[in-house]
């Protein structure tokens, strides 16, 4: 498995980890024993970087972790934790909570839950509007120098709220939405972090599904994505058609679409050694199926090709509906 380093200072990690989010309810119903089954699996397969939140299934995703873990694991693997999101008893989201307290007060409950002493990487979800982003990661720095966690991370942040952060404690990386079809970071995120030696880990690598090659809209509306923009009416269509495009470009090289859309992200840190692909998994045929990504070498006839397939203004719809997206700092 190709390593990345995650920051000057950050952990060594592998290209590719994997994302735990589908295992505690984010699209539908999982299968408990199939969930440890994948995390096991992956670890096995040498993607040992573990992306969660202690929001995921209001905790259950950190306590599945919990018992995918074996003996010996925990020294293997580097442990990502997101914190901040509010939720309630029906599952909705109240916004963020940055306070310095509450920031130590959710790590207490986090390594209650993962069964561990310490976390590997700590970072806020969301920027808190109410809260400096100096007091939060201030506070996450005292965590730090008492050892409960190793490295400070960022998620869906811009850039000056990036260099502000890093002024604080060195930031080892930033959590953005990084895919084919989401490329807003290009737009001076990625430069503000290359600058700073900051890693990116990229979550969304698949678009939610749509990179898949194998998605197709729903017809009875339970899709949980269906509240998407590109997921709608002419947007999906649209999208889709860029996938088929992709597709071409996929069978040229003997992969599937979801192996050439990981590795075009994979592609985009190989020079700098600084951007991780995560792959969401439930069900461990897809770290499976993911696994060749990690190893496929695109030329540079391969992402010419790729790039005409999939032109970002061709992207229909944005990520979220526009009271979410207003509340991403990465996108203002």
């Amino acid at each position: 498995m190709e390593m990345r380093h995650l920051g000057t200072n950050g952990p060594h990690v592998p290209a590719v980890g994997l994302g735990c989010s589908a295992m505690s309810g984010t699209y539908g119903p999982a299968d408990e024993a199939e969930a440890v089954a994948t995390v096991r699996a992956a670890i096995d397969a040498g993607l040992t970087l573990l992306d969660t939140a202690d929001f995921y299934g209001m905790g259950h995703n950190e306590w599945l972790i919990r018992q995918a873990l074996r003996a010996g694991d925990r020294e293997k693997i580097t442990l990502s934790v997101k914190f901040g999101q509010l939720r309630g008893p029906d599952g909705s989201f109240g916004g963020s909570d940055g306070r310095p307290a509450a920031v130590k007060n959710f790590l207490t409950y986090s390594l209650q839950r993962l069964g561990t002493d310490h976390l590997d990487i700590y970072r806020p979800a969301r920027l808190d509007p109410d809260v400096p982003i100096e007091e939060t990661v201030g506070a996450i720095a005292e965590l730090v120098e008492a050892g409960y966690v190793g490295h400070i991370g960022l998620s869906e942040v811009g850039a000056e709220t990036i260099r502000r952060a890093h002024a604080v404690h060195p930031i080892a990386d930033v959590q953005l939405e990084y895919s084919l079809f989401s490329r807003s970071i290009e737009d001076g995120i990625l430069d503000t972090c290359r600058e700073l030696g900051i890693g990116i880990t990229a979550y969304g690598v698949l678009s939610h599904g749509l990179l898949s090659g194998s998605y197709r809209p729903s017809t009875d509306g339970t899709d949980p994505r269906s509240h998407l923009p590109r997921f709608n009416g002419e947007n999906v269509e649209a999208n889709l058609a860029l996938v088929d495009n992709l597709r071409k470009v996929a069978d040229a090289r003997g992969v599937t679409v979801a192996q050439l859309a990981i590795a075009w992200v994979i592609a985009q840190g190989r020079e700098r050694n600084d951007i991780v692909a995560l792959i969401g998994a439930r069900r461990p045929q897809r770290v499976t199926e993911a696994l060749p990504a990690a190893e496929l070498d695109l030329t540079g006839e391969d992402l010419a090709a790729i790039e005409e397939a999939v032109p970002a203004s061709a992207v229909a719809g944005d990520r979220y509906a526009a009271p979410q997206m207003q509340q991403l700092d990465s996108e203002r």
